[in-house]
């Protein structure tokens, strides 16, 4: 990695309950350690993007929205609390029990993943209150301005052309990428992510999320 090159400011929008943005998150980091980019972690909420369409969701889709209210809640309140700097470590050790260990979504294991964070496990309460909604709503809302509604989570975004930013939905990748073959798609997803008019590419997947 060539360190004399400026470093690319990401965004990286994300919702914790999600596991195919758990994998592209460690891609991410992957990406990091190999390319010169710099990324920030924000909220989005698959709660928001869904809400107007909840009756039309499988019932195991609507049980995981009503679940992931309290974790972009608690990342919020930390970082209000603490600075923007603790939202990453504190979705890795909520991923983690997520994801990994498959552990419910639950207030016990938020604070666990708040204890794992260095954070007050009581930081756990804000998932139980609204005191944090606007927030995560316009942390959502610039996620979406970026790239419509009619995606997910994640949503990355970085320097475009002409001064504003290039945004993308994904990538959905399983397992996530190591070394040069992390490099090699953060490489085309830059690529693609330039042209102004370029806006899906896909095929069906043939597995579930894979976590090594």
């Amino acid at each position: 990695m060539n360190e004399s090159r400026p470093r690319t400011a990401v965004d990286f929008w994300l919702d914790p309950v999600c596991p195919w943005t758990w994998l592209t998150s460690r891609w991410m980091l992957e990406v990091e350690r190999i390319r010169t980019v710099d990324v920030t972690w924000r909220v989005m909420s698959l709660a928001v993007l869904n809400e107007d369409r909840l009756d039309q969701l499988p019932e195991r889709i609507r049980e995981l929205m009503g679940l992931a209210w309290a974790p972009v809640r608690v990342l919020t309140a930390a970082s209000q609390a603490f600075g923007p700097e603790v939202t990453g470590p504190l979705y890795t050790a909520m991923g983690t029990r997520f994801h990994l260990h498959q552990q419910p979504r639950t207030k016990s294991t938020i604070a666990a993943a708040l204890r794992d964070a260095g954070l007050p496990e009581s930081l756990a309460d804000a998932g139980d209150t609204d005191t944090f909604d606007a927030l995560v709503r316009a942390s959502h809302q610039q996620a979406v301005d970026l790239v419509g509604k009619d995606v997910g989570s994640p949503v990355v975004a970085l320097p475009g052309q002409d001064g504003g930013r290039a945004a993308f939905f994904g990538p959905v990748v399983s397992p996530a990428p190591k070394g040069e073959e992390a490099g090699r798609l953060w490489d085309a997803a830059i690529v693609l992510a330039s042209i102004p008019d370029f806006y899906e590419m896909k095929r069906t997947r043939t597995s579930g999320p894979v976590f090594d």
